[in-house]
C-alpha cells in the first residue's frame, strides 16, 4: 500500500514535471504582445512613417490657421471662423472619404486629395499674407478642410490586412493607433506654433502643406499592405448601412464633440493668455505640456490590461476629463497653467483611446473605416466650433473666458454619455459585418467573422 502510494506521488510528480514550466505564461503572453512584436511585422515600417507624416494636418491645421490669420488680422475671432470653416468641411467630407476608400481603394482617394490640399493650404496662406477679405479666406477654407487625408483610419485598416486574420497582434495594433493619434498631437501643434512664432507667422501651415503632400504620397505607394477594395453584393449593389445608423456611434460623436472642444480651445485660448501677458514665445511649451500628457496617458492605456469594461471606462474618463477642464479658466499664472494643461491632457487619451475601442465593437466589420472618420471628424467639428467661441470670447473679455469653452464641450457631451450610456452596448444585429461576398482585409482592426443572428 505504502509503495503504491509512493509510486502514485512520484509519478504525479512526474508527470508535472514533464510539462513545460512556461507554457502557460507563454500562452498568457501571447494573449498580449508587446509594441516591439508589433513593430516588427515585415512591411509595417514602409506605411507607418509616411502615414505618421501625412496624419500631421489633423493636428496642425488648425493652430497653424490661428497664429497666421491672427497675425495678420490682429482678431481671434476672424481666426477662429477661418478654422471653423476648415473644420467643418473636414467633419462633414471625412466620412465620404472613408466611405469611398472602402469601396475603390486607398490611393484612388488619398492621391487626389493630398494634392488638392496642399494646394487650397498653401493659397490659404498667400491670401492671409495678402491681406484678403475674409470671404475670399473662408471660401478656400472649405476645400483646405474637406481634402484632409484620413490616414488614421487608413492605417488602422492597413493593420488589419497585414497581420493575419484573428492574430493577437490586431488588438496590440488598435492600441499602438490611439497611441500614435495622440503622439500627433504633440508634435503637429509644437511644431506649428514653433515655426509660426520663430520662423514665420505663414511657415507652420506651409509645413502642414509640404508635410500633407510628401507623407501622403508615400504613403499612397505603399501598395502591398493597401487592403482590398471592398467587394459588392449579388447584383453589384452595395448592402452596407453607413455607420451613422448605429445609436453608439452617433453617441460617441457627440463625446468625440466635447473632445474636440478641449483641443479647440485650449489652442486659442493659450494662445491668446500669452499674448496677454506679453510671453508668446511660451505658447509652444505650454500646449506641448498639454500635449505630453495625452500622450503619456495614451502610452499608459495602451499597455494596460484593463479589468473594467470599455463602456465603464469611457464614463469614468469623461467624468475626469470634465472635471480637469472646470478649474481652466482660473489659472492666471503660467506654472498654473501648465500644470492644470498637464492634467487635462493625462485626462484626454483615456476618453480617446476608449472611444475607439468601443466603436470597432459597435460596427459591421466592412464600415470600420467610416466609423472612424465619423469619430475624427467629430473632433474637427468640436475643434472648429470652440475655436470659433474661444476666439470671440478672448477678443471681448479675456482669454479667462475663453477657456470655459472646454468645460462647456465636456460637460455637454458628458450628459449625453451618462443618458445614452446603454446604447455603447454593441446589439449581435449591429456586429454582423454585411459583408456581400467581400474578404476581410480591409475591414478593420480587431474585428470578428460574421454570424447569423436569428
Amino acid at each position: 500500500m505504502g509503495s503504491t502510494v509512493t509510486r502514485t506521488s512520484r509519478s504525479s510528480r512526474a508527470s508535472r514535471s514533464s510539462r513545460p514550466s512556461g507554457s502557460s505564461r507563454r500562452s498568457r503572453g501571447a494573449g498580449r504582445p508587446g509594441y516591439g512584436q508589433l513593430l516588427r511585422t515585415p512591411g509595417a515600417w514602409a506605411f507607418l512613417l509616411p502615414g505618421f507624416a501625412a496624419r500631421q494636418p489633423f493636428a496642425m491645421l488648425t493652430i497653424g490657421i490661428v497664429l497666421l490669420v491672427q497675425h495678420t488680422t490682429g482678431s481671434y475671432g476672424t481666426a477662429g471662423a477661418v478654422s471653423a470653416v476648415t473644420g467643418v468641411s473636414m467633419a462633414l467630407f471625412a466620412p465620404q472619404s472613408g466611405k469611398l476608400s472602402d469601396r475603390f481603394g486607398q490611393g484612388a482617394v488619398l492621391l487626389p486629395g493630398v494634392i488638392v490640399h496642399s494646394a487650397s493650404g498653401t493659397l490659404l496662406a498667400v491670401l492671409a499674407l495678402a491681406h484678403a477679405p475674409l470671404w475670399a479666406l473662408l471660401a478656400v477654407a472649405v476645400p483646405t478642410g474637406a481634402s484632409v487625408p484620413q490616414v488614421g483610419p487608413m492605417v488602422r485598416a492597413r493593420w488589419a490586412a497585414t497581420l493575419p486574420a484573428g492574430s493577437p497582434l490586431l488588438q496590440t495594433a488598435a492600441a499602438f493607433e490611439s497611441v500614435t493619434d495622440e503622439f500627433t498631437f504633440v508634435i503637429g501643434p509644437v511644431l506649428a506654433t514653433a515655426l509660426a512664432t520663430g520662423v514665420h507667422p505663414a511657415a507652420g501651415l506651409l509645413s502642414e502643406a509640404v508635410l500633407t503632400l510628401a507623407g501622403g504620397l508615400l504613403f499612397a505607394a505603399q501598395r502591398r499592405t493597401a487592403p482590398a477594395p471592398a467587394r459588392t453584393g449579388a447584383g453589384g449593389r452595395e448592402r452596407r448601412a453607413s455607420a451613422l445608423t448605429v445609436p453608439g456611434v452617433r453617441v460617441l460623436a457627440v463625446a468625440f464633440l466635447g473632445i474636440g472642444a478641449v483641443f479647440g480651445g485650449m489652442q486659442v485660448s493659450m494662445t491668446a493668455f500669452t499674448e496677454e501677458i506679453g510671453r508668446p514665445g511660451i505658447n509652444g511649451l505650454l500646449y506641448g505640456t498639454f500635449a505630453a500628457g495625452n500622450m503619456l496617458a495614451g502610452l499608459a492605456c495602451g499597455a494596460v490590461a484593463w479589468k473594467s469594461g470599455p463602456k465603464r471606462r469611457m464614463l469614468v474618463g469623461y467624468t475626469a476629463l470634465t472635471l480637469a477642464t472646470s478649474m481652466l479658466w482660473a489659472a492666471h499664472a503660467v506654472p498654473l497653467l501648465g500644470g492644470l494643461g498637464l492634467l487635462v491632457g493625462l485626462t484626454i487619451a483615456p476618453a480617446l483611446i476608449t472611444g475607439y475601442t468601443l466603436v470597432e465593437s459597435l460596427v459591421p466589420a466592412g464600415v470600420r473605416t467610416e466609423a472612424f472618420t465619423w469619430l475624427t471628424g467629430a473632433v474637427a467639428l468640436g475643434q472648429a466650433a470652440a475655436a470659433t467661441a474661444a476666439g470671440r470670447l478672448a477678443d471681448g473679455i479675456g482669454a479667462s473666458a475663453g477657456f470655459t469653452v472646454p468645460l462647456v464641450g465636456t460637460g455637454l457631451a458628458l450628459v449625453t454619455l451618462a443618458a445614452l450610456r446603454e446604447r455603447l452596448v454593441p446589439r449581435p444585429s449591429e456586429v454582423v459585418a454585411a459583408r456581400g461576398g467581400g474578404t476581410g482585409r480591409g475591414s478593420g482592426i480587431g474585428h470578428r467573422e460574421p454570424v447569423t443572428v436569428d
